[in-house]
């Protein structure tokens, strides 16, 4: 008899405001290794681009613009841990593209963050950690749902 498989643990996290996101996406920068893939989902304008723009501002030694990858699909970082790539896969048309451009490579040696990740199919890690995010009641306000086993996500 097989033994019984955990569940991955799920975290709910109430986010006032753009400034208690970045907040949110330092203490979660702090945690991360190579290796590691967020996958950043929600409706369009739920903060899955603020989120991932603060954790990268973060993580650089030297500020610079941090663009929403829309256009490009990947933008991609060097800082002094590790590589960072920033995916928006809204406009992939084809789940060929991601071989194309590497992300396989990177999902083993960088820190992926993966927004609309959905577009992923078969390439979806299993060791990612999802972050849904939702529009609250309040204007800026969001809940966000943090679910997967990592060390980092039972200090949130």
């Amino acid at each position: 008899m097989d033994a019984p498989t955990s569940a991955a643990p799920t975290t709910v996290i109430a986010v006032n405001s753009p400034d208690d996101t970045a907040t949110l996406a330092a203490r979660v920068a702090r945690g991360l290794t190579p290796g590691a893939c967020l996958l950043l989902e929600g409706p369009i304008g739920a903060g899955k681009t603020t989120f991932a723009r603060a954790l990268i501002q973060t993580l650089l030694e030297v500020p610079e613009d941090v663009p929403s990858p829309t256009f490009t699909l990947v933008q991609t970082y060097e800082t002094a841990r590790f590589d960072v790539w920033h995916c928006d896969l809204y406009r992939l048309t084809s789940a060929d593209e991601l071989t194309e451009i590497g992300l396989e490579e990177a999902f083993e040696h960088a820190v992926t963050l993966i927004e609309w990740p959905d577009r992923l199919g078969d390439m979806r890690p299993e060791h990612a950690i999802t972050l849904h995010f939702e529009p609250a009641d309040a204007a800026d306000a969001r809940v966000l749902t943090v679910t997967g086993h990592a060390p980092w996500v039972a200090h949130l």
